[in-house]
């Protein structure tokens, strides 16, 4: 993989994950733009104990553009694009309307004594996997795929140096029911400068397993499913793809090393090359679900960058809000008010569906 890093017209990086050795990156961007926003606003809700990203300028993001306009395809003839080249394989840039970046922002004011402010220091970048706007992930090939795994992990590796950063986290949104603003294949990493809510809570019921077992929860989990099998989907000589058994969404499916790694750079050369396989065909069977393109959310959950990196177990999970072929699970009151999931499909049914795909 070669590996090609050059500046945007408005100073932010962009690098190319190139599958060729020859290929050449020296197209400049053509573009006048203006500079990047400033940092956005992080805000503690102490009733919580939980940050909130308050980013005003992502309001004028681009927004379902046609695809003779999206600024994930290349730059061809007249047509000026996020991406300055005529063609790519895999390409990660700075987004320009990121909720964490890096940029100078003036320190904030005090809202209350209980709501302490500071800059939405971190980092946001955006994966494109490939140049053709009307793929998938699941028609990459397998070659693909670990391309993109490459690129995940070489992001992982630098957004962890980065000052301040505690966790970093790479996931792909799918479909307008999700939420996406632009359909070219793309995925997104956030460099968060505290643990998420989520982590937090995965971190805590882990400690509490080391204290009382000596053991890794998620690993012992992993093995758990494995023997029972009955919500195994797939799996090879390096991972498991199963529905946990309290699964909160009505398809969701967590994909494992067998090894228990702390994050995406520390998976080996087999690993990497045993992913995409796996997940190719664990897409497709989300996609023949219903017969449509499922909507979905997939969540790389690597460990913290500067603690408890001996409590993690890398693992992907894969979710859609899609429960029937024309009902969509909406996070009403229990799950939005309070948390509390409700799950219409049976674990044990949904990976049977799945496997039957």
């Amino acid at each position: 993989m070669k590996r090609t890093q050059i500046e945007l017209a408005d100073g932010r990086e962009l690098i190319y994950f190139d599958e060729r050795d020859d290929a050449v990156r020296d197209q400049p961007d053509r573009r006048d733009l203006p500079p990047p926003p400033p940092a956005s606003q992080l805000r503690y809700d102490p009733l919580t104990d939980e940050w909130v990203a308050v980013a005003v300028h992502r309001q004028t993001r681009t927004f379902l553009p046609p695809a003779d306009q999206c600024p994930l395809c290349p730059s061809r003839g007249d047509r000026h694009s996020e991406i300055p080249a005529p063609d790519y394989d895999v390409v990660v840039f700075e987004n320009r309307f990121p909720s964490l970046s890096q940029r100078p922002a003036e320190e904030p004011a005090e809202i209350t004594p209980f709501t302490p402010v500071r800059p939405g220091l971190g980092r946001c970048e955006v994966v494109c996997f490939t140049d053709d706007h009307n793929a998938s992930f699941a028609r990459l090939s397998p070659l693909r795929v670990r391309t993109v795994l490459d690129a995940l992990a070489d992001r992982t590796a630098a957004l962890s140096e980065l000052p301040g950063v505690e966790q970093v986290f790479p996931f792909e949104n799918r479909g307008v029911e999700i939420g996406v603003t632009l359909h070219h294949p793309h995925g997104q990493i956030y460099a968060y400068p505290f643990l998420t809510p989520r982590t937090r809570s995965l971190l805590a019921a882990a400690r509490r397993h080391a204290e009382r077992t000596g053991g890794n929860l998620y690993a012992d989990v992993l093995a758990a499913e494995r023997a029972a099998g009955d919500r195994v989907v797939a799996s090879n000589e390096h991972w498991t793809a199963y529905v946990p058994a309290a699964a909160r969404w009505p398809f969701e499916v967590h994909v494992a090393p067998h090894r228990p790694v702390p994050d995406i750079p520390a998976l080996d050369d087999a690993e990497r090359d045993a992913f995409g396989p796996l997940y190719l065909d664990l897409l497709r069977r989300f996609d023949g679900l219903f017969d449509l393109p499922m909507p979905y959310i997939a969540a790389w959950h690597q460990a913290p960058v500067r603690v408890d990196r001996e409590l993690g177990h890398l693992h992907l999970q894969l979710f859609s809000v899609r429960r029937a072929k024309d009902k969509l699970k909406y996070l009403a009151g229990s799950e939005s008010g309070m948390g509390v999931f409700i799950n219409d499909i049976a674990p044990e049914r949904a990976a049977q569906l799945l496997r039957a795909g």
